[in-house]
């Protein structure tokens, strides 16, 4: 089952831009729910709400069926690999189901092909493992979950860490910390592709502003 694309929303508006930019989530068997869902809804809102701004979100997964999360919750997908369009961004989430990925080699190819085309490429959670596995990180900076940071050295020892930033935007690599750590990735990205006043907007909108109970 495909879901509707995203694409079509808001198109009574405004003129859009001719050249449409997209960013492409990926979903998997095992994915952590919130590393995916949590920077969908930064992300759809903005690009939905605000399509003038140029940008459209799609979710991907191999075949574009969906996929069962870590929780068991079900994901759709709007694209698979092979009919997916062309990438501005890819944002790749982590999960249990990111760990065979580190010795599938067919994946890892896939993430290599995607970096000679795609100009940004960010991840959350493990999927930054995942970059690592496949040589994207040597002598990045980088971060992961907390619980997979001295997994994230083990797979490449030339990796610089930061073990207390929530993001670390290295230029055309981004990675952020664990699960929730992916909205504020999300929203750094729309500060980043859009403008802070835009990333400001969509936090409002979704009501982001963490204060934990305990």
């Amino acid at each position: 089952m495909h879901l509707p694309s995203p694409a079509d929303v808001g198109q009574d508006r405004k003129p859009l831009p001719e050249r449409r930019r997209r960013i492409g989530l990926l979903v998997f068997e095992g994915v952590e729910e919130l590393d995916a869902v949590g920077p969908w809804e930064v992300l759809s809102h903005w690009t939905q709400q605000y399509p003038e701004d140029g940008w459209d979100a799609f979710c991907l997964s191999v075949d574009g069926a969906p996929v069962v999360g870590a929780k068991s919750l079900m994901l759709g997908a709007h694209h698979s690999f092979d009919d997916a369009p062309p990438l501005d961004v890819l944002i790749h989430p982590g999960g249990p189901g990111t760990r065979p990925m580190l010795q599938d080699p067919h994946h890892l190819a896939w993430v290599r092909d995607l970096r000679g085309s795609v100009p940004l490429m960010a991840s959350v959670c493990t999927g930054s493992l995942v970059y690592a596995a496949a040589g994207l990180l040597t002598g990045r900076r980088a971060t992961t979950h907390w619980a997979s940071l001295n997994l994230l050295s083990e797979l490449d020892p030339t990796v610089i860490t930061d073990v207390a930033a929530r993001f670390v935007d290295d230029g055309d690599l981004i990675t952020s910390a664990g699960v929730s750590a992916g909205i504020d990735m999300a929203l750094h990205l729309v500060a980043r592709l859009s403008d802070v006043e835009r990333a400001r907007e969509v936090r409002r909108y979704i009501q982001y502003d963490p204060m934990p109970p305990v």
